[in-house]
């Protein structure tokens, strides 16, 4: 069973040259997510878009998600929700019967942050440690977070750098930094985190990438998993669940999940590499991708999503691979046990929605993050 005295890695980080290179909190050495480079880096359709206020300005950003065999309907699915403190998140239908949990995808609306909107917009929560934020704007940020969820913004909340990885990392009690902010410092490296320590929020980071949520309805123990494309392949869900049995006595039977805000298939264009990586890991690989031509209804409908600024017969674009990785982190739950029944699908596509998510794939890079957040709420609360 879990040690609740310290927090403990419970794989080996990946030694893979593919891991791309750190953002800019990295740079900075702040200790906290490195960047979502596996979701940015493979150039989509409209890479030539012009950039306004850190985001791109799209005329047809709203169109097409749905025709891309998505993980998300044409609408908010549920609808977010408001905090008294002004915070914007997305609950899990059907959590709220769980009486001991507390749970919550944020969204970029109801914080004080002024870096990634326009003058006299209202501010922002980003939740992330990033170059062009200030880290007590970050701090304030979080603790409204918490208040919105538990009602308590001293309510701990606990990281991990995170790193594409399938590195899982088991929570006791939260450590304190030097400045007295729970759960920051040192955080360790993983892309995963669980725990059946009551009283704080584990928290995980994503500004495209997948995040799903995990709660065992019987032994109270609760997980948070990040998964990009590289996360994915690794099986970062599959194995967490693996671990959670371990960890707790998790039985599939007994565990609720929940796949968050990320970036659907409809904006999720990525190169040969990439399918040949999910090619070499899965059966159903083949399921995960659409390609995406000259003849396709989505490109003969909505023309401009596809144009570039270059001559005629000097763009790049041809045929593309879109990938799904709502369904590839969905077959995963399933795998390792899940009934279909108990596994949700909350929010919409960050690329097409930045009024209401960062997106990295969005804003080219510059954007905040968002926070996953679930926890075990203490006895008496």
């Amino acid at each position: 069973m879990l040690d609740p005295s310290s927090k403990r890695r419970l794989d080996s980080p990946p030694k893979s040259p593919d891991s791309g290179p750190a953002d800019p909190e990295t740079a900075l050495n702040i200790p906290e997510n490195e960047s979502e480079n596996d979701i940015g880096e493979m150039g989509g359709p409209s890479e030539e878009r012009e950039l306004v206020r850190g985001r791109w300005n799209d005329s047809a950003r709203g169109v097409g998600r749905s025709h891309l065999r998505p993980g998300f309907s044409d609408e908010l699915s549920p609808a977010p929700a408001i905090a008294p403190n002004g915070v914007e998140w997305f609950s899990v239908p059907g959590w709220e019967e769980i009486p001991w949990l507390w749970h919550g995808f944020s969204t970029r609306c109801g914080g004080v942050t002024r870096a990634y909107c326009a003058e006299q917009a209202p501010g922002e929560l980003n939740l992330g440690f990033t170059a062009e934020d200030d880290r007590a704007n970050v701090i304030r940020n979080r603790q409204l977070l918490a208040e919105a969820i538990t009602g308590d913004s001293a309510t701990p909340l606990v990281t991990v750098r995170q790193i594409h990885s399938s590195v899982l990392v088991c929570e006791g009690p939260p450590i304190m930094d030097p400045a007295g902010v729970p759960g920051e410092w040192p955080p360790h490296k993983g892309d995963g985190l669980m725990t059946s320590q009551p009283g704080l929020l584990l928290g995980i980071q994503t500004a495209d990438c997948i995040p799903v949520l995990v709660a065992d309805r019987r032994r109270k123990a609760v997980a948070a998993f990040h998964a990009g494309w590289r996360g994915t392949v690794r099986r970062i869900v599959e194995n967490g669940i693996g671990r959670m049995r371990l960890e707790f006595g998790s039985q599939p039977e007994d565990l609720v999940a929940a796949i968050g805000p990320g970036v659907a298939q409809c904006c999720y264009a990525v190169g040969e590499e990439v399918h040949s990586e999910f090619e070499s890991q899965f059966t159903y690989a083949s399921e995960l991708f659409r390609e995406v031509d000259s003849s396709d209804p989505v490109r003969t409908r909505y023309p401009i999503m596809f144009l570039t600024q270059r001559a005629p017969g000097h763009s790049s674009l041809g045929s593309g691979l879109h990938l799904d990785l709502i369904e590839a982190n969905r077959r995963q739950l399933l795998d390792a046990g899940l009934q279909p029944r108990a596994i949700q699908v909350v929010g919409a596509c960050t690329n097409c929605h930045p009024e209401l998510f960062f997106s990295h794939r969005g804003s080219r890079g510059r954007c905040g993050r968002m926070m996953s957040v679930i926890g075990i709420r203490q006895h008496g609360l």
